[in-house]
């Protein structure tokens, strides 16, 4: 067998060319690729957000800021085309900061949980706690020592490391200082 002759061989446009070799990644790494969302993103129409929202209040009540970035992850909504709907879901009854603020603070005192932290997680949730949580009606107090003998039993602290242990635990949870000092003096 003979071998091929290097004439033979045909060149590689290319390798060879450095004219094509920059056609090849113009078209590999255009513009309208790079500047494409991912294909998890859809356009969206008025009735493509407001059944996305719907089906995001069917499982439990959400703030208003919180349904906003559930659909601003799932569609492609222009900014007015999705306040006007978030907006006519409120006229509607179906979306309500208040409703979702009182829900939220039965399930966090159901947990446990204390009025600073209640706060903080409705503020990151994007509502004013401050009024429900007035209007709420607990006994902070008493959920407080309900709190510290669930987790540390009747008995006193015996040293301050075991009653700093307690204060700790009981900021964690999201009460004031006035409400923990009040509880382990029991």
């Amino acid at each position: 067998m003979s071998k091929p002759s290097d004439s033979s061989v045909p060149a590689n446009p290319v390798v060879n060319n450095p004219a094509a070799d920059n056609s090849v990644s113009d078209d590999f790494l255009s513009e309208s690729s790079l500047s494409e969302k991912p294909e998890s993103v859809k356009p969206a129409s008025e009735k493509d957000l407001r059944l996305g929202a719907m089906n995001i209040l069917a499982r439990r009540e959400h703030s208003r800021k919180e349904v906003r970035n559930k659909l601003l992850k799932k569609f492609d909504p222009a900014t007015e085309l999705l306040d006007a709907v978030l907006d006519k879901l409120v006229a509607d009854d179906l979306l309500s900061d208040q409703r979702f603020s009182e829900a939220f603070v039965r399930w966090r005192v159901g947990k446990g949980q204390g009025p600073v932290r209640i706060r903080m997680e409705l503020r990151e949730r994007g509502v004013d706690g401050d009024t429900v949580l007035r209007e709420c009606g607990v006994d902070w107090f008493a959920l407080v020592v309900e709190v510290a003998h669930k987790r540390f039993g009747e008995s006193p602290a015996t040293d301050l490391k075991q009653r700093a242990k307690r204060m700790r635990f009981l900021q964690y949870r999201g009460f004031d200082g006035e409400q923990i000092r009040a509880a382990l003096n029991d």
